[in-house]
C-alpha cells in the first residue's frame, strides 16, 4: 500500500479507472441465447414447493456455463436449478463473466 501512495496523483486516477474497467466488464451480463428448463424435483412438487432460486454463475468466453453456485432458495429446488443453469449457453463475449439469475419454479397443475 506505501507503494500506492508514493506515485502522482495522475497515475493513480488512472490506475482506478483501469481497475473500475476492469470490474465493471468482469461482472457485465451477458444475454441466454438457450435455456434448459429445470426438472421439478417429485418431492417439491409432492410437497406443493415452489419459489425462485438465485444462482450466481461463471460464463466462459464461448458462452458455456463453467460453475454455478446457488445463492438463495429452497432446498429442495436449489440441484435442479443449478444442473439447469449449467447446460445454458449464454453469447460470447470476450472474457469470462460473472452474473446472477433466477430460476422460477412454479407448482404445476
Amino acid at each position: 500500500m506505501a507503494t500506492l501512495r508514493r506515485l502522482p496523483a495522475h497515475l493513480l486516477v488512472l490506475l482506478a479507472l483501469a481497475v473500475g474497467a476492469g470490474l465493471a466488464h468482469a461482472s457485465a451480463r451477458r444475454s441466454v441465447v438457450s435455456k434448459v428448463p429445470p426438472v421439478y424435483p417429485e418431492l417439491a412438487r409432492r410437497m406443493h414447493v415452489s419459489g425462485t432460486v438465485v444462482v450466481h454463475l461463471t460464463v466462459q468466453p464461448d458462452g458455456t456455463v463453467s460453475d454455478a453456485k446457488v445463492e438463495s432458495g429452497h432446498a429442495l429446488l436449489s440441484p435442479a436449478a443449478a444442473e439447469a443453469v449449467r447446460r445454458w449457453r449464454f453469447e460470447p463475449g470476450p472474457d469470462a463473466t460473472d452474473q446472477t439469475v433466477d430460476v422460477n419454479f412454479t407448482e404445476p397443475h
